[in-house]
């Protein structure tokens, strides 16, 4: 029994020094942790944010022209514009020669005479129709009984075309009776145009208008005027309606000359 007991602890001990040794030689019972084998690839990561905008390269070269296109549709012909105005008075011509004496009248030739005065008044009649002509279609001048307008279709300031009126010889347009008024806006509507100056400004108390002559216009209110000093401006402007309104001064526009009849020129 005893010999039993001392064989096992030597078996015992000898299995001691073997598991001893070999923790010893192959350091299975240290602390260190030994790396793993290589384990699978990752899933491919979400895209990332678009980078910064990089430096403006230098601009390239010009290209080559290209073809001319083909030729359009001739446009419409534009409105005729307003006619001119009127030119200097020539130079007179040379006289001609005088003619040959006439053969020596009798008293008693009234018929002849009556004949010579019939055809002297076809001939007035014909050139007053040809003045009347000239004046209204190729002038383009409005008339009454005892004015001409004239429409100057050059655009000035307010001062300017009282100065080019006199220059001239008359004054801006001062229409003062409802006949003179519808005359003129008919005259202005038909130039294709909206407003042009007249000879009307603010005067200088609160009283009301006063024309170029230096003559008042108290009653605004039947040319659809403002009071005086609440409009855009001191002068005042024509429409072709018919209407009165304030205008600056400075502003530059056509405007309308009056002329007064002579004796001659009514005559005529």
């Amino acid at each position: 029994m005893d010999e039993q007991n001392f064989i096992s602890k030597v078996f015992l001990f000898l299995f001691l020094c073997n598991v001893y040794l070999y923790c010893a030689t192959t350091e299975v019972c240290s602390n260190s942790i030994l790396p793993g084998s290589k384990g699978n690839p990752g899933e491919v990561g979400a895209e990332g944010e678009e980078g910064r905008m990089g430096k403006t390269s230098p601009p390239g070269q010009r290209g080559l022209t290209g073809e001319y296109g083909e030729k359009g549709q001739m446009g419409r012909i534009g409105k005729m514009g307003p006619s001119g105005t009127t030119g200097d008075k020539g130079q007179g011509g040379i006289d001609g020669l005088p003619g040959f004496k006439g053969k020596p009248g009798t008293t008693c030739d009234c018929g002849r005479y009556r004949k010579v005065v019939g055809q002297m008044d076809i001939n007035i009649s014909k050139l007053k129709n040809a003045v009347k002509f000239l004046k209204n279609v190729v002038l383009g001048i409005r008339e009454t009984e005892n004015m001409f307008y004239l429409l100057v279709t050059e655009a000035r300031r307010y001062q300017e075309s009282l100065l080019n009126c006199k220059l001239r010889g008359g004054s801006l347009a001062m229409p003062r009776t409802t006949e003179t008024n519808t005359l003129l806006a008919d005259y202005i509507r038909k130039a294709d145009l909206t407003h042009v100056f007249i000879g009307l400004q603010v005067g200088v108390t609160e009283v009301g208008y006063t024309f170029v002559d230096g003559n008042p216009f108290l009653n605004t209110t039947v040319w659809s005027l403002q009071s005086p000093h609440n409009g855009k401006g001191d002068c005042v402007q024509l429409r072709s309606t018919g209407a009165w309104s304030q205008v600056d001064c400075g502003a530059t526009q056509y405007y309308i000359c009056e002329f007064v009849k002579n004796k001659s020129t009514s005559a005529t």
